[in-house]
């Protein structure tokens, strides 16, 4: 009721400043963006999809059931991956959160990719003292995917779990990710649900927080019920080993998430996402460090989907349908619509000058009635209502967080991406690995 309320609130502001400035003709054709492009995709089909998903919890919690009971009847072994560079202040903590775990057939293989802190030492006490199963240290940096490579091929598990070493599970997050291959004989990935750990810190966090919840746990939710759920975070992720084998692993070069999810996808298995299979992370609490993380992400779109698996758009002998509504869904609401939003905001500047603030106020408005509308859906999803709550107070900012803030960043990543070719320039990846990548695949 108390979001309810809210909105209305905001609707009832809404329609004084119409009615004292603006016809409803001009909100049509002022605001077409927000109700012709942002309406029907992120909020519409958001309502719709999760209402289903919610009226059908009970059965979908049936079939889970004997699918957890068939998984710890044959009880594999899952191979815990977690490939890094200079992670040692964190690695204690994602161990701890692994013992104890609800499903405990497991090994934990840390592969320390050049780390020039304390990374060895710690890991090799952990090692002795029996807390993780191996420890393998690449002296010259090579890169995550060459870092997971080469724990992959170590692993004796049936099922491969990848995760960020500065991440933390809940207890029965390993049971949960693994159960959907219990489900459907045609999964062979699962992508675990991201939040953040770190979200009460400041301002920049809290925004995170909820835009996790919105575009992670909501969005992926939304598109792996649809079929075309793309992309598995390389924070926390299942895949079998022997579609790994099949597949060729990682592939070196940045963007490494994206890109094993299109290749899973290609080779013509089911990629699901675990709603419940809960992973803490930490995000930059300084807005700079959010940018280059987001330059590098937006970067990735570019490089892996409109590069190097442009097949997937085009009609050939591996074509599908799905594969290609999956790729486009992303392509068009990330990319196309992002420079869409851009002419229409410069077309704004140039028509309505005058009235421009007065615009822009009741931009927000709207926004904000969607961003209720969508904090009513996550409430309505998500586990943690008690402690997510909190994050209503940040609705306000949220719209200029998403709404201009990231787009921006969006729009300055794939504009040097597009021209530039500037992934293959970041120094999160290797320069050497970066140079190959961009010899094999452009």
């Amino acid at each position: 009721m108390l979001l309810v309320n809210r909105a209305m609130m905001v609707f009832y502001d809404i329609e004084m400043c119409f009615s004292r400035n603006v016809s409803m003709d001009t909100l049509l054709s002022v605001y077409w963006f927000l109700f012709l492009i942002e309406l029907p995709r992120y909020y519409l089909l958001e309502i719709f999809v999760s209402i289903r998903y919610a009226i059908l919890k009970p059965f979908r919690r049936k079939m889970d059931d004997k699918a957890r009971y068939v998984l710890f009847s044959e009880n594999p072994l899952v191979s815990i991956l977690v490939p890094g560079k200079n992670e040692g202040k964190h690695i204690y903590t994602l161990v701890q959160s692994l013992r104890e775990q609800t499903y405990t057939n497991y090994e934990i293989i840390i592969v320390d990719d050049g780390s020039d802190d304390t990374t060895p030492y710690i890991c090799r006490d952990l090692e002795k003292n029996g807390l993780i199963d191996r420890y393998v240290r690449i002296n010259e940096r090579c890169g995550k995917a060459g870092a997971a490579n080469l724990g992959a091929r170590l692993a004796k598990g049936k099922y491969i779990v990848h995760l960020d070493a500065d991440s933390s599970l809940d207890r029965d997050a390993i049971e949960k990710v693994i159960i959907p291959f219990y489900t459907n004989d045609r999964v062979k990935a699962v992508g675990g649900c991201v939040k953040v750990r770190n979200g009460r810190y400041n301002i920049c966090t809290s925004l995170q927080a909820l835009e996790y919840l919105k575009v992670i746990m909501v969005g992926r939710m939304v598109t792996s019920e649809l079929g075309i759920y793309h992309i598995i975070s390389g924070a926390f992720g299942a895949f079998e080993r022997e579609t790994l084998d099949k597949i060729g692993y990682w592939d070196i070069g940045p963007g490494l998430d994206g890109d094993i999810t299109q290749k899973i996808r290609k080779a013509g298995y089911k990629v699901v996402f675990a709603k419940e299979a809960v992973c803490m992370t930490n995000v930059p609490d300084r807005w700079w460090r959010l940018y280059l993380q987001r330059r590098r992400w937006s970067r990735s779109l570019v490089r892996f989907r409109l590069r190097k698996h442009s097949d997937i758009l085009l009609p050939n002998r591996n074509w599908r349908v799905i594969n290609w509504l999956s790729n486009m869904e992303s392509i068009f609401y990330d990319c196309i619509c992002n420079y869409m939003w851009f002419y229409y905001v410069i077309g704004l500047l140039f028509t309505y000058t005058e009235k421009l603030l007065e615009i822009m106020v009741v931009a927000w408005l709207i926004r904000l009635v969607f961003a209720f509308i969508a904090f009513a859906v996550i409430m309505l999803i998500t586990e943690r209502r008690r402690e997510e709550f909190y994050l209503i107070k940040y609705l306000p900012l949220s719209t200029f967080y998403t709404g201009y803030y990231l787009r921006v960043i969006r729009l300055i990543s794939y504009t040097s991406e597009f021209f530039f070719f500037r992934s293959y320039k970041d120094e999160w990846n290797p320069r050497k690995t970066s140079i190959w990548a961009q010899a094999e695949w452009n």
